[in-house]
């Protein structure tokens, strides 16, 4: 039986690239998507048993579209859970049609650029610099720029070297454009509840979301103690609207320690008395330190 991957596509994105490094082509069949929604649909579905989500970078946070799915405000994935998570060195290169003398990086010979909105975030101090003023176009993945900006002669993406090569009219204008040389990205692999809970390794992760009363005072307050009292340290803490009433929020947070183990059951006990609802994603082996890295050129 071979194993099928949903990722954002098209191929040639980091999210395929961190797919490629987690999931062996040999082994997989990688399924490329349009959308990040259509990743958590294509594994409740049952039409993938694994996506590759972007979560969060470390030069421009987190990934919104990715917090609002796991939200789940309308109950669209009851079955999805997280099983892992994947750190990828991201080195981004400005790509467009050759272009002569000093490379032609300038208001005056680009027209629009095209990435995804958290490349961009992630390669301000450059644009700032060479491209101040052009207008920037999001759209879905940095290799759908790649394809936009080889069909537009006047344009430029921000994407990987990978897409240079996919996309024979291009060549790299400039690379390394991102704001750090760290810049690094993690995506959390998913897969329906049904094909198991993964085993206490000892360095475990614990992804959930919650609600709390917020017309009681202190009530996050309340929820955020119980971490405490149980030896639980948060490694990740966001929110996002709940859309059910205003100003009040969804709490999406990671900490250290499995679902299984004792203390952390107590804790999720506990917490039931501070929340106005609770869900818990899964448990999963901390990777952190694990990167996989993107050349700059390849």
């Amino acid at each position: 039986m071979v194993y099928t991957v949903a990722y954002l596509g098209p191929p040639s994105t980091y999210s395929h690239q961190a797919t490629l490094s987690t999931f062996p082509p040999d082994e997989y069949d990688h399924v490329p998507c349009v959308q990040i929604a259509d990743i958590l649909s294509s594994v409740e579905q049952g039409a993938t048993d694994f996506g590759v989500v972007p979560f969060e970078n470390s030069t421009n946070g987190s990934v919104v579209q990715s917090l609002d799915l796991f939200c789940d405000r309308e109950g669209l994935f009851p079955s999805v859970k997280v099983r892992g998570e994947v750190y990828l060195d991201v080195h981004h290169c400005l790509l467009g049609h050759p272009r002569g003398g000093d490379g032609g990086i300038s208001r005056d010979t680009v027209s629009r650029i095209y990435s995804h909105p958290q490349a961009f975030g992630q390669c301000e101090k450059f644009l700032t610099e060479h491209l101040k003023g052009v207008e920037r176009i999001d759209v879905s993945s940095t290799s759908k720029a790649a394809d936009l900006a080889n069909k537009d002669p006047s344009a430029v993406a921000i994407a990987s070297s990978i897409a240079a090569s996919v996309h024979q009219g291009l060549q790299i204008l400039a690379e390394n454009i991102e704001e750090r040389s760290d810049n690094t990205t993690r995506f959390l692999v998913i897969s329906k509840e049904t094909v198991g809970p993964s085993p206490i390794q000892g360095s475990d992760k614990t992804f959930m979301t919650f609600t709390v009363h917020h017309e009681q005072p202190g009530a996050l307050c309340d929820m955020l103690m119980v971490f405490k009292e149980f030896g639980m340290n948060l490694t990740s803490i966001s929110s996002r609207p709940s859309l059910n009433v205003a100003w009040n929020y969804i709490f999406l947070v990671e900490f250290e320690g499995h679902q299984d183990a004792k203390h952390v059951q107590k804790a999720l006990q506990k917490m039931k008395k501070y929340c106005r609802s609770m869900r818990v994603f899964g448990s999963y082996e901390s990777t952190r330190g694990l990167k996989r890295t993107v050349e700059s050129t390849g």
